[in-house]
């Protein structure tokens, strides 16, 4: 993948735990999630590309590519997202860590 990037560009990272026993269930939650969450995701100005996985070992992870900070900013009050994804990821025992945007040193 190949992506033309700004100055301003960052990636944002969202991580979760989860007991693995709960693997099949959290797996299931992320593919779910994703048939409302990628519509609403898709409308926000400047993303350049989102990313999300559940690990066996007890791991949930969402990165996305943003052309700024601020455009980043945007996920924090999408709604299908800090309501809905999140109800549907804690039903399954997914516990999230803070939230962290980084801006891009580098790229390939």
């Amino acid at each position: 993948m190949s992506l033309t990037l700004t100055p301003s560009a960052v990636i944002r990272v969202s991580r979760g735990n989860f007991d693995p026993a709960r693997f099949a269930e959290v797996q299931r939650m992320t593919r779910d999630t994703g048939e409302y969450l990628l519509p609403a995701i898709n409308k926000l100005p400047g993303l350049l590309g989102y990313f999300a996985g559940a690990s066996p070992s007890g791991s949930i992870v969402h990165v996305s590519i943003w052309d700024s900070d601020e455009h980043a900013q945007q996920m924090s009050r999408l709604n299908e997202m800090i309501v809905d994804a999140r109800n549907a990821a804690t039903a399954v025992g997914v516990e999230f860590i803070p939230i962290v945007n980084y801006p891009i040193s580098w790229s390939s």
